[in-house]
């Protein structure tokens, strides 16, 4: 004899979010489970590469979002535009004190 099974909850479309399971009660009735949808893993957006479950911890910055080179070239990035501003800054005064000298 075949088992016949009515959603109990949401839509009777079959969709990503409307999965069930057949799950044998105690009783012996057999009775559809709602499942939920599985979470992605955590991908660096910059690498484009998963991480591994040991990087992807919050114990470093950015655990879970961004890869370690993502991070360091962040950080390399950051320092590079301030010395950048800094070097600017110094070629306007020498600049101006050469035309103040003339």
């Amino acid at each position: 004899m075949v088992h016949r099974f009515t959603y109990c909850n949401r839509h009777t479309y079959t969709t990503k979010f409307n999965q069930h399971r057949v799950v044998k009660t105690p009783g012996g009735r057999l009775v559809y489970h709602t499942t939920k949808k599985r979470a992605s893993e955590p991908m660096c957006p910059y690498k484009r590469s998963r991480l591994p479950r040991n990087r992807s911890t919050v114990n470093c910055a950015y655990g879970g979002i961004l890869s370690g080179g993502a991070v360091r070239e962040m950080i390399i990035r950051a320092f590079l535009v301030e010395e950048q501003q800094i070097m600017m800054i110094l070629h306007q005064i020498n600049y101006t004190e050469k035309l103040l000298s003339k």
